[in-house]
């Protein structure tokens, strides 16, 4: 068997109907003629915390049809990023990519991101916001929309990266080694790394796409994850800056945690109401 230069890493949750068109999507789009990495060179590693779902049976059966894609099925650990770092630690490529396995992250992509990475180029970030592709999905909430773009904001002082939030991104082995204190228990790894690995901006390549659609499952997205964020935010600033800027973030830290609390617990508030008629001017 070949040797392997390319490692795809896909931290799953009861992700078993996503899988299979999730991996053969993949090696498609890696068996096109015009296609800059060779399939043959490229593995799929599954990190699936305990689904008991199916997600083992799948893989296996893709296995057995010939595609290069594994599974690690974790029990005593949870959660994103520890799944994605423990997906690198696995890697045996040097060039390493991270993607969701709800599809909305799109593997035709695959190519070209994994493509980017280079001596030179040490991480590349799928972004939403640039090259014409549109920053949020038209399909996507108000509210979604809100909390993409304010966790966006919030991020921009601890990296140049126009995109750290999409979950969409390729780091080399040797700068993801060189990486200290990672937060296993953080909401973005991405941007974990690109402010522990000290990341220059010169070394970030950047991709443009657009969300595909979630088909199977469920949406990880709540309150509870969005404060996760939060928490990470902080730790991240305490980490950069230290003293007063640091300190600054935790006010608007703390107000930010209070809106979004407000938000998913009374959403009635939110509504746009119509005063009551009085009855004057009716007919009788």
């Amino acid at each position: 068997m070949s040797a392997i230069d390319y490692s795809v890493v896909v931290p799953a949750y009861r992700e078993a109907g996503n899988l299979r068109p999730l991996v053969t999507r993949i090696f498609a789009a890696l068996q096109r003629i015009d296609s800059p990495v060779p399939a043959h060179a490229v593995e799929v590693i599954v990190v699936d915390d305990n689904s008991r779902d199916g997600s083992v049976e799948v893989v296996q059966a893709l296995q057995r049809e010939g595609y290069r894609v594994r599974i690690i099925v974790r029990t005593t650990e949870r959660g994103l990023s520890s799944a994605v770092v423990r997906g690198f630690q696995e890697a045996q490529g040097d060039n390493m990519l991270c993607m969701d396995a709800d599809l909305q992250h799109p593997p035709e992509f695959v190519p070209q991101m994994l493509a980017a990475l280079s001596p030179t180029k040490v991480f590349v970030l799928g972004t939403r916001y640039g090259g014409g592709v549109g920053a949020i999905d038209e399909g996507w909430p108000l509210h979604r929309r809100v909390i993409s773009n304010g966790a966006r904001m919030l991020a921009l002082p601890l990296t140049s990266a126009s995109d750290p939030m999409s979950g969409f991104f390729g780091i080399r082995k040797e700068v993801f080694n060189k990486a200290r204190n990672l937060n296993s228990q953080g909401f973005k790894i991405a941007l974990d790394l690109l402010v522990k690995a000290r990341i220059p901006p010169h070394a970030i390549a950047e991709v443009p796409f657009a969300f595909g659609l979630r088909t199977e499952g469920e949406s990880k997205l709540d309150s509870k994850v969005m404060i996760k964020y939060l928490l990470q935010l902080a730790e991240l600033y305490w980490y950069g800056y230290h003293g007063v800027v640091a300190f600054l973030f935790l006010g608007i830290f703390a107000l930010f945690v209070l809106f979004l609390r407000w938000w998913w617990s009374d959403p009635v508030t939110r509504q746009v109401t119509v005063p009551p008629t009085t009855g004057k001017g009716r007919a009788h």
